[in-house]
């Protein structure tokens, strides 16, 4: 009897394990308690996948050798319990797709930066004619391109939620951005938990692998301490901590692998702000372990274009500077934003709150901004923690009002920056939608 595979969600990574199981001849049912989109649907009827929706049909669950469960769906959620009663395993896409693809996968997670600093890699890692696809929480989902394409190479953006259904998957190279504070209403609001999360993308690393972090990051080193690593670690930091791995030094960054040193100018890259400095480190540490010229490493980090949604600077408007930075969907990301400002900001913020503590961006937004537009279904915890603070806060309930606010108390040099610190699902689809919208009303103006 073939194996019997359920998978829950149809939305990108559910599609996509559906296809790569169909494909390696599994038994394959798909089941969402949404409505699924047509676009998906036409996929699973190409293949002739069954599926239901708005439903989750037990009987047709229960039965599962292996549930492939998409990150969206809560843990808490009933039929996530009673598969759990039963014992039956669940699974993450990543892990399904991991066991049938020999490529080398570089897996970068982290709260912030994740997006950037995969594009990053890949835009160097074609520089350098590699065969190298982009997967996971960015493009089409890894199941999906392994179903599809032969790569030798995977450069994949994994969230916490994709992490944690991993058993026996293994990077070649793991890169851990940062650890902070994000989507702790998933994680019973303990910090613990999350953390626990990030690090199993570590948990099957050997002798030959490759582990990149921040030295910087607290947390990061804390657990560092307490967990065996087998691979080889590989720090960045923003100190002249000499080190294996990347430091700064006079205003130049160090790459640092074994006997060999790569120097760089801070001015030649392309992305600015402190953060941005270690995402070009972390992509470029994981281009010497690749072995990419350094020539073609250094051009990479001088001609990479940015990613939409993030610190985007698309457009001037009578000469207040806006700037699309939706994707920064927890107070960590505009704590990024907001530090490399260097003009007076009128900030768009809000949305769904994921428990945020609006406390560590509080000096920064005393220094720096002048109106705060708050935009959302629920602005109570941002004028809570802002009246006062700001002089000017007002309310939008549409992406088309807090534009037009922000141009009306605007004057020449102010920069208007959306970066919400919260999830976009109160008002728009995803953070994308709400990006878009954005850059529309401006260009209306």
């Amino acid at each position: 009897m073939e194996e019997r595979i359920v998978i829950l969600g149809a939305g990108e990574s559910g599609t996509g394990a559906a296809v790569l199981a169909k494909k390696q001849g599994y038994d394959v049912f798909v089941s969402d308690i949404g409505k699924i989109k047509n676009h998906y649907k036409e996929i699973l009827y190409t293949y002739e996948i069954d599926w239901e929706e708005e439903k989750h049909t037990e009987r047709l669950i229960l039965n599962a050798d292996e549930v492939i469960k998409s990150p969206g769906i809560s843990e808490k959620s009933e039929i996530i319990l009673e598969i759990r009663k039963k014992d039956i395993r669940i699974i993450s896409e990543i892990e399904f797709a991991g066991r049938f693809t020999n490529a080398k996968k570089i897996c970068i997670t982290g709260s912030n930066g994740k997006t950037t600093t995969t594009s990053l890699l890949h835009h160097m890692m074609k520089k350098a004619n590699l065969n190298c696809g982009i997967a996971g929480n960015i493009g089409r989902s890894f199941a999906l391109s392994v179903a599809m394409d032969h790569y030798d190479y995977y450069v994949l953006e994994v969230s916490s939620f994709q992490l944690d259904g991993l058993y026996e998957f293994k990077p070649d190279i793991a890169i851990l951005l940062n650890i902070t504070p994000d989507h702790l209403d998933r994680y019973d609001y303990n910090l613990q938990q999350y953390v626990d999360s990030k690090l199993k993308l570590t948990q099957n690393l050997s002798e030959d692998d490759y582990f990149i972090y921040c030295s910087d990051d607290e947390i990061t080193i804390r657990e560092l301490e307490r967990i065996v690593l087998k691979a080889k670690q590989l720090g960045f930091t923003l100190k002249s901590t000499k080190q294996q791995g990347a430091y700064i030094t006079e205003g130049k960054m160090n790459l640092e692998i074994g006997k060999d040193i790569m120097t760089m100018s801070l001015n030649e890259l392309s992305l600015r702000g402190k953060h941005n400095i270690y995402n070009s480190m972390a992509a470029g540490l994981a281009g010497r372990v690749l072995e990419i010229r350094k020539e073609t490493i250094r051009q990479s980090l001088m001609d990479f274009k940015g990613v939409e949604h993030r610190l985007e600077r698309f457009i001037k408007v009578h000469g207040i500077e806006f700037i699309n930075d939706s994707k920064a969907t927890n107070v960590n990301s505009t704590w990024y934003a907001l530090e490399s400002m260097t003009t007076p900001v009128i900030w768009i913020a809000g949305g769904i709150d994921k428990g945020n503590d609006y406390s560590e961006i509080m000096e920064l937004v005393k220094e720096k901004v002048k109106v705060l537009i708050c935009l959302g279904k629920d602005n109570t915890k941002l004028h809570k923690a802002f009246d006062g603070i700001v002089e000017t806060i007002k309310d939008a309930s549409s992406m088309k009002e807090a534009v037009m606010q922000a141009y009306k108390t605007g004057a020449k040099g102010d920069t208007v920056l959306l970066s919400p610190a919260c999830a976009s699902f109160d008002l728009f689809e995803n953070y994308e939608e709400r990006g878009w919208q954005f850059k529309k009303y401006v260009r209306e103006l």
